[in-house]
């Protein structure tokens, strides 16, 4: 399916101004924040449609169901189909009692229903997989679950589901421990998992169907005992400081080093630890690693702190996080001429060169972001995690 995005091409004009955006000018459907909310800072209950911070989104199909790592409150929010109005109520949640309760671990003993921090989030063909950041574990669901706290199949990064201590309480890594877990990705029967705490990512070749299973490959790292930040030397091709975001574009691996300020590219699935990748996004080379490039405002070709990265056969599609934009690279069979290149589409700014909070630190609108953190393309609609704006936003791609 070739789709078209909701982004200007590059131009310094303002992007309302533009008259050759070939998208959809705003958000179709808004859930949690409305637009109506003061600027000033209110207390944010929880609620069968309140959100805080959300960081994690997956919209199953196009028609749903859709979930939402709501971090803030330490709940996942479940919706049975593809919302299609602003502010519309959840159906389920786990991870608290209700839906007016907040708390690590529903405020008691961590669980197989429990989560604390919970950031990434993914669907396999049948089921559900979240990264729980702060209990350091993935939870997997073998069957999406379509009530209020249905308990998790399978833990990883723990023995069971009653612990939750980094690296299992050890100074020490393997191929069994996670440490701050932030992104989940699966892709024909793999599994990757953003060990971000570890600086590496892990991937399982097969879903696991075992408490603690240990990870086949790693990638950010010479081995699996190793967990240095970039290796323990400067950044290359083969090394991670922050993995946040991953996904696959046309059959090739893409990892958002959110800590080098950079997309990392390889060429197709890597079957090899520490396999180098072949291109990066948002540096020049593959040593640099400063934010922005080293300068205060942004360029088309730079980043800040990008999490979040989803893939449709022609874009890249990059939450910049900390410029509060969003950018699109158009696909090139050579992977190796996008490397350092300028974006090619850009949402939530005025221009390239502009960075604030929902442009100029205003108002959330229907086409500005703030601390995006998760972007998730799925048919003709992209999700986007629009972590501090509080809310999500489903997106009606061309």
């Amino acid at each position: 399916m070739q789709v078209r995005l909701s982004m200007t091409v590059p131009t310094d004009r303002p992007l309302l101004e533009s008259a050759s955006t070939p998208l959809a000018a705003e958000a179709e459907v808004i859930l949690g924040r409305s637009l109506s909310d003061s600027i000033l800072p209110i207390p944010l209950a929880p609620s069968a449609s309140s959100m805080f911070g959300p960081r994690g989104v997956c919209l199953v199909a196009e028609a749903g169901p859709l979930w939402v790592a709501d971090t803030g409150h330490h709940r996942l929010l479940g919706w049975r189909s593809r919302p299609t109005s602003d502010n519309q109520a959840a159906d389920w949640v786990i991870g608290q009692p209700d839906f007016a309760q907040e708390g690590q671990n529903g405020k008691g003993a961590i669980g197989a229903a429990t989560v604390s921090v919970p950031t990434g989030i993914c669907a396999t063909e049948r089921g559900l997989i979240v990264a729980d950041a702060w209990n350091h574990r993935v939870l997997i669901w073998h069957t999406r679950p379509e009530a209020h706290n249905v308990p998790a199949d399978v833990v990883l990064g723990q023995t069971d589901f009653w612990h939750g201590e980094p690296n299992r309480g050890d100074s020490e890594t393997a191929g069994d421990r996670l440490h701050w877990c932030y992104g989940v990705f699966y892709y024909q029967g793999k599994l990757f998992v953003a060990d971000t705490g570890n600086r590496r990512v892990l991937v399982w070749n097969q879903l696991p169907q075992e408490n603690g299973q240990p990870a086949d490959l790693v990638l950010g790292q010479p081995n699996f005992t190793s967990r240095n930040e970039n290796g323990g030397g400067s950044p290359t091709a083969a090394s991670l400081r922050w993995a946040h975001g991953i996904t696959v574009w046309n059959g090739n691996l893409v990892v958002a080093d959110a800590g080098n300020n950079r997309m990392m590219i390889w060429q197709g699935i890597p079957t090899d630890n520490n396999t180098p990748c072949v291109a990066v996004l948002g540096q020049e080379n593959f040593q640099d690693a400063e934010l922005n490039r080293g300068v205060y405002a942004p360029t088309a070709a730079s980043l800040n702190m990008p999490y979040g990265v989803t893939a449709t056969e022609d874009w890249l599609l990059v939450a910049d996080t900390a410029n509060s934009r969003l950018l699109g690279w158009k696909y090139r069979a050579d992977l190796r001429s996008l490397h350092g290149t300028p974006a090619d589409a850009l949402v939530g700014q005025f221009n390239f060169h502009s960075k604030g909070e929902n442009r100029s630190y205003g108002m959330p609108l229907r086409d500005s972001v703030c601390w995006s953190y998760d972007i998730q393309a799925c048919g003709n609609t992209v999700a986007i995690a629009d972590s501090g704006n509080n809310r999500v936003l489903l997106w009606r791609l061309k």
